[in-house]
């Protein structure tokens, strides 16, 4: 598993991290959040391994980057540049180093949304195979095959310990237990308790379903309420804000004399902010989306 921002081979990688093991296990018990999410990602890795890593590629960023700045300098021509092109260095590395160690929770929280969008759905699947008579087992490998992302992902591994001889109950508290979605959790702890009170799971899943709903509607009554202030933040960054900005630099122009390229230069800063906040808004709105949505 290689940490992102990584500019170097696996190989290489894993061969310079081994060097940093001493580090990354002394940094183990500060970090006590990634061994969760690890787990969660299911990345077959431990976390002073994962931490190594980090600090291995880290060093190579820091390297690459300060060697990258000295030529730009050099072929400048500009001197006494080395304690600047150090302190850019080290803050991209540092930011560098942050990213790597939220990577697992990111691909934990994609790993959720993706679970959560397919459950309601995959729930139905199994509701109506339950009720033309197919087996649980049967469902729980035809819903493997299926595609309903890392739903199917997760039963595929039940399946698999399953057919290892592992009992159906304890493949499932494993999973249940193991997994960062709560609905997928509550989801699998209903099947779990249909399975150990012998209840009628046709009568449990539709349960499920339905408390699944009432949730699903509760999220878009939440995500419509949070639109307004969002709304109101958009017109204010990225429509008033820069007209203003555009009124006032126009009139300082006409006190103060500016040339034609810095007019230019400041238009383009102004363009170059309001795009950025179109983006932001954007990844803004898609985070508040509610999962159980889906597509």
């Amino acid at each position: 598993m290689i940490p992102p921002y990584s500019l170097v081979p696996y190989k290489i990688l894993r061969r310079v991290s081994s060097i940093f093991l001493g580090y990354g296990e002394k940094l183990e018990h500060t970090f006590k959040f990634l061994k969760t999410h690890l787990k969660q990602a299911r990345f077959d890795i431990s976390v002073k391994e994962y931490l190594s890593r980090c600090i291995a590629s880290s060093l190579i960023f820091f390297i690459a980057i300060e060697i990258f700045l000295v030529l730009i300098f050099l072929a400048l021509k500009i001197n006494g540049f080395i304690g600047f092109t150090i302190l850019i260095s080290l803050i991209v590395t540092i930011f560098v180093f942050i990213q790597q160690l939220f990577y697992p929770k990111v691909i934990v929280s994609r790993k959720v949304k993706n679970l959560e969008k397919n459950l309601i759905p995959a729930l139905q699947n199994i509701l109506v195979q339950l009720n033309s008579g197919v087996p649980l087992f049967d469902i729980l490998v035809n819903i493997s095959k299926e595609r309903y992302g890392d739903i199917s992902k997760e039963f595929s591994i039940a399946v698999k310990q399953i057919y290892g001889g592992r009992p159906e109950i304890e493949t499932l508290e494993e999973i249940a237990e193991n997994n960062p979605s709560m609905f997928f959790r509550r989801a699998i702890w209903q099947i779990i308790n249909g399975m150990k009170s012998g209840a009628n799971m046709s009568k449990v899943i539709e349960e499920t379903i339905n408390l699944l709903s009432e949730e699903q509607i509760l999220q878009i009554q939440r995500y419509g309420s949070q639109l307004n202030p969002l709304a109101m933040f958009y017109m204010l960054v990225v429509v008033i804000a820069p007209s203003l900005a555009i009124a006032f630099f126009i009139i300082l122009s006409s006190f103060v004399f500016l040339t034609e390229s810095t007019v230019k230069v400041g238009f383009w800063v102004i363009y170059g902010i309001i795009l950025m906040f179109q983006f932001m808004f954007i990844g803004i709105i898609k985070g508040k989306r509610p999962n159980l949505l889906g597509e």
